[in-house]
């Protein structure tokens, strides 16, 4: 029985989704809660693999159990097995056994909140990047547009990144500003390691006026990493959203 879980986790004291064997993960920690509540080893994918310090508001993810379990009460077994850490399942469904957190995905976003002020951060530290110089949101969305479609995301791409090929489609990145708060969406199929935060450190320097879309280009077009601006912290990065065909 293959059960589909949507997860919310605040990043800051995981080193990312995946298990490591340095430190905490979240895949760990819902793995165990899970093998409390059934007795039974699981093995959880998802739809992403976060960094250290990246959080979540809604993925997707999956494992299998040999019996039936009511999938309202898995949800809630495995908050209370998780608690305290800062893991939510937000919901728990039961799909059919081709359904794949990963592989079934077609479509995956994230946002990066910059708060753009000399204050320092107290409600959303460690949950925001804090950039004290003046941003020019409407110059950082012009620029973005140069980042739109298919590319080689050489330059935006960690040199640990795993991913068979730089090439990737970029469907949306769009900058807004509400108040002192700086909002970048990204959506794709998929992501290189470390590439949202790639875009998003260097449109930063050009909502600052030190790059302009012309040096963004020419970023982009190096396909060279020791061309890249400026890599953005994690603190501000949020996995948003999977996307899957109709059932």
């Amino acid at each position: 029985m293959r059960f589909a879980l949507t997860l919310e986790w605040d990043g800051a004291p995981f080193m990312g989704f995946q298990r490591q064997a340095h430190g905490p993960s979240v895949q760990q920690a819902v793995e165990e809660a899970v093998e409390l509540v059934t007795g039974e080893e699981v093995r959880l994918h998802a739809a992403g693999r976060t960094d250290a310090g990246v959080h979540a508001l809604a993925m997707r993810a999956h494992f299998d159990l040999s019996r039936a379990f009511d999938p309202f009460r898995m949800a809630g077994a495995i908050n209370a097995r998780v608690s305290p850490l800062p893991i939510a399942v937000r919901d728990c469904v039961v799909v059919p056994d081709d359904w794949h957190a990963r592989f079934s995905c077609v479509g995956r976003a994230y946002e990066y909140r910059i708060v753009n002020r000399r204050a320092p951060l107290t409600l959303e530290r460690g949950k925001a990047w804090r950039v004290t110089r003046p941003l020019d949101a409407a110059a950082m969305h012009d620029a973005a547009q140069a980042l739109v479609g298919r590319h080689d995301f050489t330059t935006f791409r960690s040199v640990h990144c795993q991913s068979a090929s730089p090439v990737k489609t970029l469907d949306r990145l769009a900058v807004r500003r509400e108040g002192e708060h700086v909002l970048i969406e990204a959506a794709a199929r998929s992501f290189l390691h470390h590439q949202v935060r790639s875009m998003v450190g260097c449109l930063a320097m050009v909502g600052q006026g030190q790059w302009t879309r012309a040096d963004l280009i020419a970023a982009l077009e190096a396909k060279d990493r020791r061309a890249l601006g400026l890599n953005a912290p994690p603190d501000g990065l949020y996995f948003t959203r999977a996307d899957y065909p109709p059932a």
